[in-house]
């Protein structure tokens, strides 16, 4: 019965989501004015009754009940309780009904909590994220059922796929799909500003909080999945190019460029139809990475699925929403204003041209990663890899980040560049210590690196410029947020660029007891012995890796075999080792028996990297998005002082 009452739940939902849309396009189109009192409770009800269905659906696979098909396809008893949990968004279906049930629930808090925007206004937003959550309610009702019943239940099931059976599952995808969401609310406030014309500064503070909520998340997903696929796969690399990633990058650079636009209307009352535009594009990106995963027009180890009925489905979808708010915007475009004029050379200035960077770097990643479907549409087979990528949007990165140092040291509407020159010369003094540091002692570098690390050094200096000469206590917390943002991007830039510059690596045919040379550590192959996990047998070796000043740590990695599950084929995966060291991170993978010639013991491929600093991309993910929070709590604080200071004004108004 679990299975049933999760569907009807669905079924439900849909229906207060067409109650919700309905309901509001009478309102707006001047019907009953009492019909605007469904809008809010049905908008709460739907976003609850999506969550228990979604909640009904880990019952089932907590419970192995493999009459249900997505459970038999993708879990079995044996496996720990954690993948269990995890499975059910560990697959196309499931991961539907979780971005459905997030959809649900944001539209609900908005519904419950939103007291800023105009009546009409916040129902034609409601209506609008009604009208998303119709489109996928029909998606999953009629072409991706999650609650599907097998007409004879199998004695167990296929189990999760072997490489998703990682902590990194459990937070990955959710944060990821908040992030993606997230955006979907903006979309909705566009588009309901744009029914009701009001574009302005209330409409940016309403859309604000989510649009950087879901720039966090999208930033904690993208780096744990980053660090997921770094130490699991066994590559070597943090970053891959692979087309799934770059649908993941592109919101996450349209909703950088939306937060610092939104930011501008909202405090100076400009740039509003660039903020409205680049609301549209963050949630398109959103939609053609859930075509691109979902479609099988790419082949990836991160899809979910190929089936094509399912791609055309989500195309016609985003062909709706999307097509729909264009033409809205072509509509409106007239009426909406730009607002409040400022000089090239002011911080609106140079934010302006933060995101033009932003959206040039998204429109080159999305070309990259199109371009090959193009391609073999017209009977050619094309590779787009990473040096294409590395060449047409490094260069942009780094100019990007020198723009965002001059950003919070200018003037609002209007600044002196002399000035601007006068707040640099501590960051510029620091760029040209690293610049020439490396170039005497550092030996070959390429020249993107040697220019990552350079603006690393200047961004890190000049992102604590906004705190020089103040009393730290009262430096508002959107200010920490920013500083400790900005500073973010400079920790993880110099990750990067020091990893591609000085990474060692050695690949080796090694025998137990034989010691391997790689960068300063000496590596002895101590031993190799068979243990056996939870589901799965594996090959694990201990190594034992030396550094100069006699210090000895002990490293396991392991090559793993899942047992073929339901007449399938066994699966093999890496289990990479990583030693974390304050300068880097030794990263030890072990490959396949390599038998001797003259029948002695067993060599084994034995990979090793030094990786100089790599551990730092993942530190300035973390203080990305640990400064986007302090920024959403300083706004969360700001809007509560707001709100208290006018419930005293409207108590003295009405005092006797």
């Amino acid at each position: 019965m679990i299975a049933e009452l999760g569907l009807a739940l669905l079924w439900i939902a849909a229906a207060l989501a067409c109650l919700s849309l309905i309901a509001g396009i009478v309102v707006l189109r001047g019907g009953p004015k009492d019909v605007a009192g469904l809008v809010r409770p049905a908008s709460v009800a739907q976003g609850v009754l999506t969550a228990a269905a979604f909640a009904l659906l880990i019952a089932l696979f907590v419970r192995s009940d493999m009459s249900v098909e997505l459970v038999a396809r993708n879990s079995h008893s044996l496996k720990p309780m954690l993948f269990k949990v995890a499975g059910a968004w560990g697959n196309h279906e499931g991961s539907m009904l979780l971005w459905l049930t997030i959809l649900g629930l944001s539209g609900g808090l908005v519904a419950l909590f939103e007291k800023r925007l105009r009546a009409d206004t916040l129902i034609a937003t409601l209506a609008a994220q009604a009208a998303l959550s119709l489109g996928f309610f029909a998606f999953l009702l009629f072409s991706s059922n999650p609650f599907k019943r097998l007409p004879i239940a199998p004695p167990d099931g296929q189990g999760l796929n072997p490489l998703l059976q990682d902590p990194g599952l459990a937070f990955h995808p959710p944060t990821l799909y908040i992030g993606y969401v997230g955006l979907s609310v903006a979309f909705s406030f566009a588009v309901g500003a744009l029914v009701t014309r009001e574009i302005g500064p209330a409409f940016a503070r309403a859309m604000r909080p989510w649009v950087l909520g879901s720039w966090i998340f999208l930033t904690l997903g993208i780096t744990a999945g980053s660090y997921w696929a770094y130490y699991e796969l066994g590559w070597g690399g943090w970053w891959f190019w692979d087309p799934v990633e770059n649908v993941s990058l592109v919101p996450w650079l349209a909703g950088a460029a939306l937060l610092h636009s939104v930011a501008v209307t909202a405090t100076r009352n400009a740039l509003r139809a660039w903020t409205v535009m680049l609301a549209v594009i963050g949630f398109s990106m959103s939609m053609v990475g859930t075509f691109i995963v979902r479609s099988g027009l790419l082949t990836s180890v991160h899809s979910f699925a190929v089936d094509p009925e399912r791609g055309t489905f989500l195309l016609v979808l985003m062909l709706v929403y999307i097509g729909g708010a264009l033409t809205l915007f072509a509509f409106r475009a007239s009426a909406v204003a730009e607002g409040k004029q400022f000089a090239l050379l002011s911080r609106e200035g140079s934010l302006v041209i933060n995101n033009l960077l932003l959206t040039t770097i998204l429109a080159l990643v999305l070309l990259g990663t199109l371009y090959p479907i193009v391609a073999e549409a017209m009977g050619e087979k094309i590779s787009v890899g990473p040096p294409y990528y590395n060449k047409v949007a490094g260069p942009l990165a780094l100019i990007l980040c020198l723009v965002m140092v001059a950003g919070p040291l200018l003037r609002w509407r209007r600044d002196d560049g002399r000035t601007l020159w006068a707040r640099l010369p501590l960051a510029l003094l620091a760029g040209a210590t690293v610049l020439f540091g490396l170039i005497l002692f550092g030996g070959p570098i390429g020249i993107l690196p040697l220019l990552g690390m350079t603006v690393a050094a200047v961004v890190a200096v000049a992102s604590l410029a906004p705190l020089w000469k103040r009393k730290l206590r009262r430096v508002p917390l959107p200010t920490w947020g920013m500083v400790i943002a900005h500073f973010g991007v400079a920790v993880a830039l110099a990750g990067m660029a020091a990893e591609s510059a000085f990474i060692k690596e050695r690949l080796v045919a090694a025998a137990p007891g034989e010691t391997v040379k790689v960068a300063d550590f000496t590596v002895k192959f101590a031993r190799v012995e068979p243990v056996a996990g939870p589901n799965y047998t594996a090959v694990r070796a201990t190594l034992v890796a030396t550094t100069p000043s006699g210090s000895s740590f002990i490293l396991h990695p392991a090559a793993r075999t899942f047992p073929g599950l339901m007449g399938g084929a066994p699966t093999e995966t890496n289990e990479a080792a990583l030693l974390t060291r304050p300068g880097g991170q030794l990263y030890a993978v072990l490959g396949q028996p390599v038998p001797s010639a003259d029948g002695s013991a067993d060599r084994y491929q034995l990979r090793l990297w030094w990786k100089p600093l790599v551990w730092w991309i993942w530190l300035g993910g973390a203080l990305i998005a640990m400064g986007g929070t302090l920024a959403l709590l300083g706004r969360a604080q700001l809007l509560a002082i707001w709100r208290a200071r006018r419930a005293r004004k409207a108590q003295m108004r009405f005092a006797p």
